[in-house]
C-alpha cells in the first residue's frame, strides 16, 4: 500500500503556544499575554522560545524528514494593535522564519489565527463580534499573503474554525471579553468569521499561485444508543458542527437546515450584500481538519429547545466500546477512517488531516529518552487508518501533520499534556534549561516518515 509521492508529512503549532518572546521585537500584546499562571497551567510569557530556538527545532524536522510545517504568525507581533501600524522587525521575523524552512526542504503553510486576538481588540471592540475587527483581520490576512504569498504556497485562515459554533469555547477564541453570550451573538461571530475567511480565500485566488483550505474540528460524534433521537442529534450536530462549514468552503452556500434554523429564530445578522457576494465566490484546493477523538451523544440529556450548538455540551456521553486517555480523550482510529471517507466522499476535493496525536503526562529522568510506545501506537494505529482510506476506499490524502511533535504548551497552558516526539526540558513553573530531548517515538517517525509510510506494514 503506497502513499502519493509527494505525500506531506510534518507537525502543526500555534505561534502562543511555541514563541514566547511576549515582549520582544516589537510585538504587542494577545489575549493570552495577560493570562496568569495557575496550578496546571503556566503563563504565555516563554512557552517554548522557539523565538529564539526555532532554527534547532527546524533541524529536528529536517532530521525526521519532514517537508511540511505549519505554524501561526502572531497578529499582534507584525501588528501590535491589530489595526494599527505594521512592525517591520516582527515581519522581518517572520520572513527569515519561512526561509530558515525553505532552505531545509520544508513546506511553510501559515495559519493568520489560532485565537490570539490582539488585546487592544478585543478590549476595544470585543473581538469578532465587531465588523470593526473583521475589517481588521481582512487587512491583515491581506498585508501578509502580499508579503509572503510568492514563497508560501499554503495558508489557511482560522485554526479549526468550526470552534467559532461552540458556546463552551467560541466566544473565548473570538476575543470577547464582554457580554451575555448570547446564541445570537455566536451565530454573528460565526458569520463575520466566514466573511474573513472567504475575503482572504477569494484574495489569494485571485492573486496568487498559492492554496487555501478551510479547516475545522472535525466532531466525530456517534448516537449513544440506536434510539432514533440519539441518531437525529447526532446527524443534527454534524450538519451544523462539521458540514456546515465544508459546505461553505466547498460551494460558498450554507445548507438549508441552517439557514431555516436562523430563520426560526430569528437572528439579524447583519448581513450585507457585499458580504454574502464574498462568500459565494469562496471555493477551496482542498480540505483540512484536526482528529483527536471521537464521542457519543445521549439525547436524553439535551432539552427539546436546544440548538444543535449546544447538543455537546449537554449531552456528551464516553463511549464503552474505545479506550480514553487520562485527559477523558477517546482513542478512536476507525472514526479518523470515517472523516477521512465523509469528507472526500461528499465533497470530491484532496483531504488533509492537518492535527492528529495524543497528549501524555512524561516525566524526564535526565538521562535516558522517554520510552512513549504509547504514542508510537495512537500514531500507527491513526496511520494504518489512514492507509486503509486511501487504497480500500480510495479517498485522496495530501498529507499527514501531527500536533506538536516537539512538546509545546497544551490549549490551557499546561506542560503536563505532552504530544512531541521531541521532549522539552521545562514544567509549568520552572523553565529548566528548554533542552530539546528525542523520545524513543522520534526513531520510529523517522523511519515512517523516510519510507513514506512503509515502515507502517513491518
Amino acid at each position: 500500500m503506497k502513499l502519493r509521492d509527494d505525500f506531506y508529512w510534518g507537525n502543526s503549532v500555534s505561534s502562543m503556544q511555541t514563541e514566547g518572546a511576549w515582549n520582544e521585537g516589537g510585538k504587542g500584546k494577545s489575549v493570552y499575554d495577560i493570562r496568569e499562571a495557575t496550578e496546571n497551567a503556566s503563563d504565555w510569557k516563554v512557552a517554548t522560545d522557539s523565538y529564539h530556538r526555532y532554527q534547532e527545532d527546524f533541524d529536528y524536522m529536517q532530521d525526521l524528514g519532514m517537508n511540511m510545517y505549519r505554524f501561526q504568525i502572531s497578529w499582534s507581533r507584525v501588528n501590535p494593535e491589530g489595526n494599527g501600524e505594521w512592525n517591520e522587525e516582527g515581519i522581518a521575523f517572520y520572513d527569515q522564519f519561512i526561509d530558515e524552512l525553505i532552505a531545509r526542504g520544508i513546506e511553510p503553510m501559515v495559519c493568520l489565527y489560532h485565537f490570539d486576538m490582539p488585546l487592544h481588540l478585543a478590549e476595544t471592540y470585543n473581538g469578532f463580534i465587531s465588523k470593526e475587527v473583521v475589517n481588521a483581520f481582512i487587512r491583515y490576512g491581506k498585508e501578509m499573503v502580499d508579503r509572503f504569498g510568492h514563497k508560501v504556497k499554503h495558508w489557511l485562515t482560522f485554526n479549526e474554525q468550526n470552534i467559532f459554533s461552540m458556546p463552551d469555547e467560541g466566544f473565548r477564541v473570538a476575543g470577547y471579553l464582554t457580554g451575555e453570550q448570547t446564541l445570537e451573538e455566536l451565530y454573528q461571530i460565526q458569520h463575520n468569521t466566514m466573511v474573513c475567511h472567504a475575503s482572504i480565500a477569494n484574495y489569494i485566488h485571485e492573486n496568487t499561485d498559492a492554496k487555501i483550505s478551510g479547516m475545522l474540528a472535525y466532531q466525530e460524534v456517534y448516537p449513544a444508543t440506536s434510539h432514533p433521537e440519539d441518531v437525529r442529534l447526532a446527524r443534527e450536530f454534524d450538519e451544523f458542527l462539521n458540514h456546515h462549514y465544508l459546505d461553505m468552503y466547498t460551494y460558498g452556500k450554507r445548507p438549508d437546515s441552517y439557514l431555516k434554523f436562523i430563520e426560526n429564530r430569528k437572528f439579524d445578522l447583519a448581513i450585507t450584500e457585499e458580504e454574502l457576494a464574498e462568500i459565494m465566490k469562496l471555493r477551496s484546493d482542498y480540505l483540512s481538519f484536526s482528529y483527536y477523538s471521537s464521542t457519543t451523544i445521549d439525547h436524553t440529556q439535551v432539552p427539546a429547545d436546544a440548538a444543535p450548538n449546544e447538543y455537546m455540551p449537554l449531552g456528551k456521553k464516553d463511549n464503552p466500546y474505545i479506550d480514553t486517555t487520562e485527559w477523558n480523550w477517546q482513542i478512536d482510529p476507525d472514526g479518523f477512517r470515517d472523516i477521512l471517507n465523509k469528507i472526500y466522499q461528499r465533497y470530491n476535493l484532496p483531504v488533509f488531516p492537518i492535527e492528529n496525536g495524543v497528549g501524555v503526562i512524561e516525566k524526564w529522568d535526565g538521562k535516558h529518552p522517554i520510552e512513549d510506545d504509547y504514542r508510537i501506537a495512537y500514531h500507527k494505529d491513526h496511520l494504518l487508518a489512514l492507509l486503509k482510506a486511501v487504497h480500500l476506499d480510495g479517498v485522496d490524502v495530501l498529507g499527514y501533520l501531527g500536533w506538536g511533535l516537539i512538546d509545546i504548551l497544551s490549549s490551557q497552558g499546561d506542560m503536563r499534556k505532552r504530544y512531541g516526539v521531541v521532549y522539552v526540558n521545562r514544567e509549568n513553573h520552572d523553565l529548566k534549561d528548554l533542552k530539546r530531548v528525542p523520545k524513543k517515538s522520534y526513531d520510529w517517525f523517522k523511519q515512517v516518515i523516510q519510507t513514506n509510510g512503509d515502515y507502517l506494514l513491518k
